[in-house]
């Protein structure tokens, strides 16, 4: 993840509109039915959280060392509601897809390789936080 990576994502992340979270659900439940049941009933309030979610971490990409730290803390309470490995894969997916509808053409191939490697990276921490929970 580099500094161009970084300040590719937040410029971008600036003009996703509104309605991205219920693409994103829609996008993952089709992919993926098998993961309905790991989320409630609300899925507006879902929406707010995730949106909430990706907002500071994309905000605290320039702070990667404050960062991460809470990126751990995520994982191992995601490894606490039965999330495993691939399913951060199918997760990835179904964002990089949300991306490129609510970015249209400004989500560019330079745009949506910076969005890999943030996600990759935060994702693989994650991971690694829920592997050493579990372990």
């Amino acid at each position: 993840m580099t500094p161009d990576d970084i300040a590719l994502v937040q410029d971008s992340f600036e003009k996703v509109p509104g309605i991205a979270a219920k693409l994103f659900y829609a996008r993952l439940f089709e992919q993926a039915p098998h993961l309905r049941p790991m989320f409630g009933t609300d899925m507006e309030a879902q929406g707010k959280k995730l949106m909430a979610m990706i907002a500071a971490a994309v905000n605290g990409l320039n702070d990667i060392e404050r960062l991460l730290p809470v990126v751990r803390d995520l994982g191992a309470r995601h490894e606490g509601y039965g999330v495993e490995p691939e399913h951060y894969e199918i997760v990835g997916e179904a964002l990089i897809w949300t991306l490129e509808q609510g970015l249209g053409d400004d989500f560019t191939e330079e745009v949506k390789q910076a969005w890999i490697e943030v996600y990759n990276a935060l994702s693989s921490t994650m991971i690694e936080a829920a592997h050493a929970m579990a372990a």
